[in-house]
C-alpha cells in the first residue's frame, strides 16, 4: 500500500487526511456513522476523482463515497479503507440561461444549490435538509416540497459526468452512455461517482410553507381526510403528515400537517391549503409565504451513541385506508416510533415505470418509521416497531432507499423490483464489474 500512497501523493491535488492528522476525528465519521478508514480523500478535481479511485481498486481497499453523508445506514464512512469526500466539488452554475440549465458539482448540498439559485429566480425540488448532499438523495429519489408539481429531483437530472470503477470519466444522458443514464437515476452510487450532474432548473416565486397542527384524538380523520384530498389536490401542493413524535408528547403529540404551496398568489395558495384546515381542529398553522430556500431545514449532527433506525415503504391508492386506519392505531401507543406519510402522486406518476431505475411511480404515499436514542432505547422499541410493520406487510410495496437504516438483500429487493434489478445488474456489469462501489444497496454484477 504504500508505494500505491506514494503514486496517490503524485497524482492527488486534494487533501489527504491519514489517522492522527488534526482533521482525522471528523473526517472519519459521516452524520451518522463512526468509522476508521484508513485515509479521507478530499478530491478537488475530477481527475483528483479518478486518483483516489485507481488508488481504491489498486491497493484492494474497501471504498465509501461521501456527498453530504447523511445516508441512515453510514455508506459514507467504513473502517480501514479509503474514503472519497466530495465536499469541496461544490460548484453551482447556470450553464445555459433559457433552458435553467445548472451545472452542480457533486459533492454540492441542497443548501448550497437554493442559496446559489434563489438570486437567479431558479430552483430545484430536492430533499428537504440544508446539509443533505445532492449526489446521494438524486441517484437514489429526491422527494422534496415540489415534487408533485415537478417530479422527483433525478426527474430534472439532464445529463451526468461519472467517474467509473476503471478510473475513467464518461458522461451519461438520454444520447450519450444513455443505459448508464437509466442507472444512475435511481440505481444509487451503484455505476460510479458523480463528479457533476446536470439539472433543469425552474423559475420560483416566494411558497406558502408551514405546518398546521390537529390534536392527537383526530388522528384518524385528519389523516384520512388528508390523503383523501391529496388525491385531487392541485399539483402546486406538497404536504408531508407527522404524527407520535415522542418528543413532543408521543401519542399525545399532535397531528402536524406540513404544507408546501408551489406559487405566491395568497388566494390560490389559501384555495389550495383550506380543505386541509377544515379537517379538524386546528391548533396551530404558521403557514405563511417564505423563499423556497427558506424551507429547507438545517441538518443537526446527533451526539456520539445515538442511533438511528428508520424505514420505509409505498402505499398505493387501494391500500391507503387501511394502512393509516394501522398507523394510527400504533400511533396511540406509548411505544410508538415516530410516523411520517407524504404525499407523492402528481408529476412523479407521470413518468413510465421504465424511465428511470426508480420503480415506484404509481405510489400515493410513502410511510416513513424512525425510532431514534441510545442503543437500550432503540432495542427496547425494536419489538414494538416489528409488529407495526408485521401488520402494515400485507398493504404496502417497495422500500424508498434514502429512508432505510438497513441494507440487507431483502431491502434490496424491494427497492428493485426483478425487472428494474436486472437491467441495473447489466449496467453493473458493465461498469464496474469487480463492485468496488459495493459500500451502498448493492447490486451486484454476477
Amino acid at each position: 500500500m504504500s508505494s500505491a500512497l506514494e503514486t496517490l501523493r503524485r497524482d492527488f491535488g486534494g487533501d489527504i487526511i491519514e489517522p492522527g492528522g488534526a482533521e482525522y476525528e471528523s473526517a472519519s465519521r459521516s452524520v451518522l456513522a463512526s468509522g476508521s478508514p484508513a485515509c479521507v480523500l478530499r478530491p478537488e478535481t475530477a481527475g483528483d476523482v479518478q486518483a483516489g479511485v485507481r488508488f481504491a481498486a489498486g491497493a484492494g481497499l474497501l471504498l465509501s463515497v461521501r456527498g453530504g453523508g447523511h445516508g441512515f445506514p453510514g455508506f459514507g464512512t467504513n473502517d480501514g479503507g479509503v474514503v472519497i469526500d466530495l465536499s469541496k466539488l461544490a460548484g453551482v452554475e447556470i450553464i445555459d440561461d433559457e433552458r435553467h440549465l445548472v451545472r452542480i458539482g457533486g459533492g454540492a448540498t441542497w443548501g448550497q444549490v437554493a442559496a446559489a439559485l434563489a438570486p437567479h429566480g431558479l430552483a430545484i425540488s430536492s430533499g428537504d435538509t440544508k446539509s443533505v448532499g445532492v449526489g446521494g438523495l438524486t441517484l437514489t429519489g429526491g422527494i422534496g416540497w415540489k415534487v408533485r408539481r415537478y417530479g422527483l429531483a433525478l426527474d430534472n437530472v439532464a445529463a451526468a459526468e461519472v467517474v467509473t470503477a476503471g478510473g475513467q470519466v464518461v458522461h451519461a444522458s438520454a444520447a450519450e452512455n444513455p443505459e448508464l443514464f437509466w442507472a444512475i437515476r435511481g440505481g444509487g452510487g451503484n455505476f460510479g461517482i458523480v463528479t457533476a450532474f446536470d439539472f433543469v432548473a425552474h423559475p420560483t416565486t416566494e411558497v406558502f410553507y408551514g405546518r398546521i397542527a390537529f390534536p392527537a384524538s383526530e388522528a384518524a380523520t385528519v389523516l384520512q381526510g388528508w390523503a383523501d384530498y391529496l388525491r385531487t389536490a392541485p399539483e402546486e401542493l406538497t404536504s408531508v403528515a407527522g404524527f407520535a413524535n415522542p418528543f413532543a408528547g408521543g401519542p399525545e403529540a399532535p397531528v402536524e400537517i406540513y404544507v408546501a404551496f408551489d406559487g405566491d398568489d395568497p388566494e390560490l395558495a389559501a384555495q389550495a391549503i383550506d380543505p386541509i384546515r377544515r379537517l379538524g381542529t386546528v391548533i396551530d398553522d404558521d403557514v405563511q409565504p417564505k423563499p423556497y430556500a427558506d424551507t429547507l431545514v438545517d441538518g443537526l449532527t446527533p451526539p456520539p451513541g445515538i442511533q438511528f433506525v428508520t424505514r420505509s415503504a409505498f402505499v398505493d391508492k387501494e391500500s391507503v385506508s387501511e394502512v393509516l386506519r394501522i398507523l394510527t392505531e400504533a400511533g396511540a401507543s406509548e411505544r410508538s416510533p415516530f410516523i411520517a406519510v407524504r404525499s407523492v402522486g402528481g408529476a412523479v406518476s407521470r413518468v413510465p415505470g421504465d424511465a428511470t431505475a426508480y420503480a415506484h411511480r404509481q405510489a400515493e404515499l410513502m410511510v416513513v418509521t424512525t425510532v431514534a436514542g441510545p442503543k437500550p432505547v432503540v432495542e427496547a422499541a425494536r419489538p414494538a416497531l416489528e409488529a407495526i410493520w408485521r401488520r402494515l406487510a400485507p398493504h404496502v410495496n417497495g422500500a424508498y432507499a434514502n429512508f432505510l437504516a438497513t441494507a440487507t438483500e431483502e431491502d434490496v429487493a424491494a427497492i428493485y423490483p426483478a425487472e428494474t434489478y436486472q437491467r441495473l445488474a447489466a449496467v453493473k456489469r458493465q461498469y464496474d464489474p469487480g463492485n468496488l462501489f459495493a459500500r451502498n444497496h448493492n447490486i451486484r454484477p454476477e
